[in-house]
């Protein structure tokens, strides 16, 4: 089975914005790419990280195979899985997944597994049938539902709170804070961050001297 990891390149996580500078989304983006790859590294697969354009760090660039493919992310993953090869998609946004999880999904039999994300949105799949498309605007996770069932393919779900939790808004960076333990955690905690009960619910904090750059 190979691994795909599809990487935003260019202005990733601009609903960030309101807490992190466009260089720190990226640096911040990077490092969640990195907790995934160190997961699907313990799996003992080997991931291929699919970016819009090349990736100039040096860390990353040297530890996995890269595919330079700049059409949007539906298309890019479509001309991939259209091949025989059984295929696992992970977002590049879940800094909370683990070996075990990666496994549940490869292990996974059906014609199409699924791991939902927060929201509607699909955070992970195993594609078994070549026939199958994948649709990634919208309540993906209902379309993918759709579309397994449209082409007669068996369907699996994985329920899992680490594979659900992938990283859009400043609110979601509590979950990596509480819950994280990988490159991703520890960015957030040099960068100033820390967690605000003031509120009554959990969000993050910033001090003033915690900018970064990179």
């Amino acid at each position: 089975m190979r691994c795909l990891v599809p990487f935003g390149v260019d202005t990733p996580k601009s609903r960030l914005a309101p807490v992190l500078s466009a260089a720190e989304r990226h640096s911040f983006a990077t490092a969640m790419l990195s907790d995934v790859l160190d997961a699907v590294d313990a799996t003992n697969q080997t991931a291929t990280v699919v970016t819009t354009a090349p990736i100039v760090d040096d860390r990353l660039a040297s530890r996995v195979d890269i595919e330079v493919d700049d059409r949007e992310l539906t298309t890019a993953i479509n001309a991939r899985v259209a091949e025989t090869t059984p295929t696992l998609i992970l977002m590049a946004d879940l800094p909370l997944v683990t070996p075990t999880d990666i496994q549940r999904l490869a292990d996974s039999t059906a014609g199409i597994t699924i791991a939902p994300g927060v929201g509607g949105g699909t955070n992970a799949l195993v594609v078994r049938d070549s026939g199958f498309r994948v649709d990634y605007h919208g309540a993906s996770y209902l379309d993918h539902r759709r579309t397994a069932a449209d082409i007669g393919a068996t369907v699996r779900t994985v329920d899992s709170r680490r594979l659900a939790t992938d990283v859009d808004e400043p609110a979601d960076l509590a979950e990596v804070l509480i819950h994280g333990t990988g490159t991703a955690h520890d960015w957030l905690v040099e960068a100033g961050f820390e967690l605000d009960t003031t509120a009554g619910r959990v969000g993050v904090t910033r001090g003033k001297s915690g900018k970064k750059d990179g």
